[in-house]
């Protein structure tokens, strides 16, 4: 008789190894918590996944494995004082602490002082740690502390393992079988999630028989797994911008969705579009800024949900768009160089002369007024003077800049002939 009072996702917690669901590259035959099982040498582990992937879970069955004393820490609830007051205990009781494994759940939360303050306790053997991350460690764990832990990376459960959990359930399921496969779609690999919803359809009237279109009244969608302050956000943002200069549009468009989905702020995808724009077509399509431009005043005078359909148009525009980053490669030879010749000033014969002074010195001496010269162009030089004309901006023959490579050769051509 299970208790009703501690959620199903805890009473169905596996017992041993071989009853785990999901994450077979750790726990199979040569996974690598299976070999270090073996060994009988317990080391501390770093388990980064998805929610509802099974992290607590390994982390138990792994410390019962060594038949540890095993205390469980919260990052948000915990602090370093209490950590040391277990340590303490257990060292004051040797013979009835053979080996004090310690988790710590969202170990991310802990900040810099925190996590150097359990380096010692891991370094002298003191104690196994293992910590429990949804973050990407490399930027919410410092490096000390990484370094002495293995990271073992969970994936989330698929839909077959969550069939598989499905199956193992023995209490009330009134589905049809399309609303038992839609379940598990709404899951998303993650299992807590998917027991949370079979606690939800218990309540169900009995006899009731429950199918897809009815679904979502009795359980609900899980939220997308999106925050904004983590690596999602970066990793997403990258996904829509790659899609965009690998002109998918498909893939862009989910990309978009995903982040409008997850809750990401409209104007920066608007912005990182406008980017998109400059840095990836560029010239190719002129149109590509001013379309952007547009998406993102539209969204500002609409607001959600009727501006993103703005959005939307910008990344279809920009994703078969012609292709150019000519303009961005440029901008960053030019900048190279600046760096390097900050010594040198435009020279005499392009400067303003406006005082007595500065005309005795040649400002402004022997400067040709460009739409006075035949064909608007003089051919004068408007680098430093004594420094060797580069060459940043090479258009691709794509697009508009087509075009743009046929100007650059014919002023190349015309700046040769005034100079001989």
């Amino acid at each position: 008789m299970r208790n009703p009072t501690i959620p199903l996702a805890e009473q169905l917690r596996p017992q041993t190894i071989e009853e785990m669901v999901g994450q077979g590259h750790l726990i199979s035959e040569q996974g690598w918590i299976t070999r270090t099982i073996a060994s009988k040498r317990p080391l501390s582990i770093l388990l980064w996944g998805p929610p509802g992937c099974g992290k607590t879970t390994l982390a138990r069955l792994y410390a019962k494995a060594f038949d540890a004393e095993f205390v469980i820490f919260s990052a948000v609830l915990h602090g370093i004082a209490e950590l040391k007051k277990t340590i303490a205990d257990a060292k004051n009781h040797p013979l009835l602490v053979k080996h004090l494994i310690i988790f710590i759940d969202e170990i991310h939360r802990f900040n810099k002082a925190q996590q150097d303050a359990l380096l010692p306790y891991v370094e002298n053997g003191t104690i196994t740690l293992i910590g429990a991350t949804t973050e990407n460690p490399s930027f919410s764990l410092n490096n000390a502390l990484l370094s002495r832990m293995r990271t073992l990376v969970l994936n989330p459960l698929t839909d077959e393992d969550l069939h598989t959990l499905m199956l193992r359930y023995k209490g009330p399921l009134p589905l049809t079988e399309k609303a038992k496969e839609l379940l598990v779609g709404m899951a998303q690999g993650d299992a807590r999630h998917l027991f949370n919803m079979f606690e939800n359809l218990a309540q169900a009237p009995e006899g009731k028989l429950i199918d897809e279109s009815e679904l979502a009244e009795w359980v609900q969608q899980r939220p997308a797994l999106y925050d904004k302050a983590d690596e999602g956000h970066y990793n997403l943002i990258s996904a829509l911008h790659k899609s965009i200069r690998g002109s998918d549009p498909d893939a862009a468009l989910y990309w978009l969705a995903r982040m409008l989905e997850g809750g990401e702020s409209p104007q920066f995808l608007a912005r990182r579009l406008i980017r998109a724009a400059s840095e990836d077509v560029g010239l190719a399509d002129p149109d590509a800024l001013k379309i952007t431009l547009d998406a993102y005043r539209a969204y500002e005078q609409l607001g959600s949900p009727e501006g993103e359909l703005a959005l939307a148009q910008a990344v279809l525009y920009l994703a078969l768009a012609p292709k150019s980053n000519a303009a961005y490669v440029a901008l960053g030879k030019a900048r190279e160089l600046a760096k390097e010749t900050t010594q040198h000033g435009p020279p005499k014969i392009i400067l303003n002369a406006p005082t007595k002074l500065m005309k005795t010195l040649g400002y402004g001496k022997g400067y040709q007024y460009d739409h006075d010269a035949e064909g608007a162009f003089s051919g004068q030089n408007y680098f430093p003077d004594g420094m060797d004309r580069p060459a940043f901006y090479e258009p691709v023959e794509r697009g508009f800049e087509r075009e743009m490579k046929k100007r650059i050769d014919y002023f190349t051509k015309l700046r040769s002939s005034k100079i001989n």
